[in-house]
């Protein structure tokens, strides 16, 4: 009796061991699991706090812009009166959140001017965010599109803008001459405008972003 009872309680002994060895993984790849969903979890709160406040700081700078600069046709523009090349100006817009201001309206082009003019003076000239830098003659703004408003200078019937061939890339607006454009040499130094789009921001942050809506920076036409 007694060795058919040691004989039991080795059997159960050994279920007991097979049925620990066989949950044992089990327990391991659940934890596993967990641990990964709680990781992907908390990158996801990482990446949106971190749009959060990518987003915060280019409101906090567009109100800044706005309230220093003008509003136009729902875009922010700002002058800069240092004298820069033009690549120099364009990564320096493109640092702040912007681009070199880019007319897309007569309307636009002159309440622009008028900015300009009050802001830096009257026979000022400021690069725009136009260039035909990668096909001579098929003249783009900052985004490699085609631009659809063109204010060049004709007034010279024999040489009308742009004439100067490869020789100059970049377009500049002419305060003196009433906002008409002139192509110019890219290493020219010459004041600058950036604009900012506050509509399309404004719309995001309505949309989608936790910080709420920006109604105070979506701009009508002035």
């Amino acid at each position: 009796m007694e060795c058919k009872g040691v004989c039991v309680l080795l059997g159960v002994l050994l279920l007991v061991s097979c049925s620990l060895q066989q949950t044992a993984p089990k327990k391991k790849l659940v934890k596993k699991d967990t641990t990964k969903d709680a990781i992907e979890v908390l990158q996801k709160q990482v990446n949106d706090i971190v749009m959060e406040l990518n987003l915060l700081k280019e409101h906090q700078a567009l109100q800044t812009v706005c309230l220093k600069g003008a509003k136009i046709h729902g875009k922010c523009f700002l002058v800069d009166p240092l004298r820069k090349r033009y690549h120099t100006a364009s990564e320096d817009c493109n640092s702040m959140g912007g681009v070199l201001g880019t007319p897309m309206s007569s309307d636009e082009n002159d309440q622009l001017r008028e900015y300009i003019s009050q802001s830096i003076g009257p026979s000022e000239q400021v690069w725009l965010g136009v260039n035909d830098m990668t096909t001579e003659g098929k003249w783009v703004d900052q985004t490699g599109g085609s631009i659809t408003y063109k204010n060049w200078d004709t007034t010279n019937s024999r040489s009308p803008q742009p004439d100067g061939g490869k020789s100059q890339n970049c377009a500049i607006l002419s305060v003196a001459s009433r906002g008409k454009w002139f192509d110019e040499n890219c290493r020219e130094e010459k004041p600058s405008v950036c604009q900012y789009n506050i509509e399309f921001l404004s719309q995001w942050f309505s949309a989608g972003s936790a910080l709420g809506p920006v109604s105070d920076l979506k701009v009508t036409a002035s």
